[in-house]
């Protein structure tokens, strides 16, 4: 399953700050559909991302109902991303 979305970056200050980028609603139902097929635990869902020319291999966060895409330092820096940016995300579930 491959997905391609538009989002902010935002920023979790807890005991292990992270940036994330949520995904919309409608996405996340396809991805609540296909999570029994692919998740290892704790609703965590193994997926291949791309940001710009910017690929690496992560996984979703169940958060709120929804799922959450942690973007790594290196991408934020590779893509010269900061919080409030809107990026394009696209995802490969499963990899």
């Amino acid at each position: 399953m491959e997905l391609e979305f538009s989002g902010e970056i935002w920023f979790w200050r807890g005991p292990a700050p992270w940036h994330f980028v949520t995904v919309p609603e409608a996405q996340c139902e396809e991805l609540e559909a296909a999570s029994s097929l692919v998740s290892y635990g704790w609703g965590m869902i193994p997926v291949g991302a791309r940001i710009g020319r910017t690929a690496w291999a992560t996984s979703l966060w169940p958060k709120d109902g929804r799922y959450i895409v942690p973007i790594k330092t290196a991408v934020r820096r590779g893509e010269d991303l900061d919080v409030g940016d809107t990026v394009t995300v696209r995802l490969t579930v499963g990899e």
